[in-house]
């Protein structure tokens, strides 16, 4: 990777980026440091918030741009023509149609900043977000290692550079072991937390495991929002179960795994039902309730809740909302602002990456022996932090159109991670009174297919014959990491919900469509 053309520095955020003066490979400018090391960024500053990278090089006026999400994508990630102010998150592709070769850039896994890149006709940008919350992180003369950049070379098709360009950033981590295939029913899309108690959850258990039909490998039943007091997503402490609705949480788990599954347990880590403490002072809905994951207390917290969770017999726990709850905005609105100017978090010496990378390993350690699920986590962070991460924002029980934004083109545009930064999550396939089965059917044949985490959501009102064929033809398909051959979309230049795909020599084509074609004003 060749060193950048000119740096750029911005030290609080009231000032402008400062071009900085190159000795070396040094670059210096407002009171900072910036070193380049064979790819590897170092800066060195008492203040600092942002750093700018720049490189120029001339791209095809017709080049096709791609890059990545910040947390989960929204039915957004999509090659583009050339447009200098999208924003491309953690890596980007080029790719020329005019000579067919497919190049670009990005930063191992689990940096110590939020990184991000722009693309232009002359040339492309790495943004360093070294801040702390909505603030400048203090570092102190500190010299922090905030990015490590690699450049990606053509890999024969855009889909095969693409494979490359993430087992190249991922290289650092650990060796992960043979995942044993993740495959399971969860609530949520027929039930959405609400009027469901330990008898519903244990017929979730029973349905997977007979539709499972004798598989070596045991499926899952989560336990997803709503067992707790308080209502949907309103925060802990985690500590017991709604009183009359779930009594006994050891006993529950205890009950699934009597039934032949494995249980498993949502939880939101940062939000409590009533303000405290150790609370952010960033900008909530919830003031006082969204917890600040600097707080060592904090941490010290979520490590008893995982505990608990392990000893009530729980062998999943899905975390979920950490991302919303640091920056007070989902993925889409983050942008590259990140989160409202003028709060911070307590710990104002560590870049909110760093932060967020210790919350991730403090949740990885106290959860040994669990299978993790990150939901709304940071994926370029938590790679080799969780086991699974669900990539793409949520299916629906309700609404096809939404499923079929949200599933299909994450599964697309993301599935190459898997496997390598974690077991990829494109989210549950809905079985539902409210949604077209015959559609549905055709997502969990393209999910089980992917080797992919496949879960389900089953209402046991939508159960037909057909239903419970196809539901055991893709849990087995599933069960057994399924195709050999892998799969891949082959129009997914073109379209950002991929009707074609192959299968080693085998095209297969879903038509993803009502009759009457998609509904544009669908959700």
């Amino acid at each position: 990777m060749r060193e950048p053309t000119a740096v750029f520095v911005q030290a609080d955020l009231s000032d402008g980026l400062a071009t900085a003066v190159r000795s070396g490979s040094t670059w210096s400018a407002a009171g900072s440091e910036v070193s380049w090391n064979d790819g590897t960024v170092e800066v060195t500053a008492t203040t600092i918030s942002r750093v700018a990278l720049r490189w120029t090089s001339k791209l095809p006026a017709d080049a096709l741009i791609l890059g990545d999400a910040w947390e989960r994508s929204y039915g957004d990630l999509q090659w583009r023509h050339v447009q200098p102010e999208r924003l491309l998150p953690w890596y980007f592709l080029v790719h020329d149609p005019q000579t067919g070769s497919t190049t670009g850039a990005g930063v191992d896994v689990q940096p110590n900043a939020f990184c991000s890149w722009t693309v232009d006709t002359d040339g492309f940008t790495l943004w360093l977000d070294l801040r702390n919350g909505g603030g400048p992180a203090h570092l102190r003369g500190r010299t922090l290692t905030a990015a490590t950049v690699r450049l990606f070379k053509d890999g024969g098709t855009p889909w095969q550079t693409l494979n490359a360009a993430v087992a190249t950033m991922s290289t650092r981590l650990p060796a992960r072991p043979e995942p044993a295939p993740v495959v399971g029913a969860n609530n949520w899309y027929y039930a959405y937390g609400e009027n469901f108690d330990e008898k519903a959850v244990l017929q979730d258990a029973t349905t997977i495991v007979e539709l499972a039909d004798g598989h070596p490998v045991k499926p899952f039943s989560v336990v997803d929002d709503g067992w707790y007091p308080g209502g949907v997503c309103s925060g802990g402490p985690w500590d017991r179960g709604t009183p009359g609705v779930f009594d006994d949480m050891a006993g529950t788990a205890a009950a699934v795994k009597a039934i032949g599954a494995r249980p498993g347990l949502w939880f939101r880590p940062l939000l409590v039902r009533e303000p405290g403490s150790f609370a952010s002072t960033g900008p909530h809905d919830k003031p006082g309730r969204a917890l600040d994951p600097s707080y060592p207390e904090v941490l010290d917290g979520i490590r008893a809740d995982l505990e608990r969770f392990r000893s009530w017999g729980f062998e999943l726990v899905k975390h979920d909302f950490s991302t919303y709850d640091v920056f007070g905005a989902f993925g889409p609105a983050m942008g590259s602002r990140l989160t409202r100017g003028g709060w911070q978090l307590h710990d104002i010496s560590r870049t909110t990456a760093e932060i967020i990378l210790a919350f991730y390993r403090e949740i990885r350690a106290a959860a040994e022996g669990v299978v993790l699920i990150g939901c709304n986590t940071v994926g370029h962070l938590a790679a080799g932090l969780v086991d699974v991460q669900r990539t793409g924002d949520d299916t629906s029980g309700r609404d096809w159109e939404r499923t079929r934004k949200m599933g299909i083109n994450t599964l697309a545009f993301r599935l190459p991670q898997h496997n390598r930064f974690f077991t990829v999550d494109a989210d549950c396939v809905p079985c539902t009174p409210q949604t077209p089965w015959e559609l549905n059917e055709r997502f969990l044949d393209l999910v089980a297919r992917s080797g992919t985490a496949l879960f389900l959501s089953i209402d046991p009102a939508a159960r037909t014959e057909r239903s419970d064929r196809a539901l055991r033809n893709g849990i087995h398909l599933a069960l057994s990491g399924g195709a050999a051959a892998g799969i891949e979309p082959t129009d997914w230049l073109v379209n950002t919900t991929p009707n074609a795909w192959r299968a080693g020599d085998e095209a297969i084509h879903y038509d993803w469509s009502r009759p009457w074609g998609a509904d544009p004003t669908a959700d």
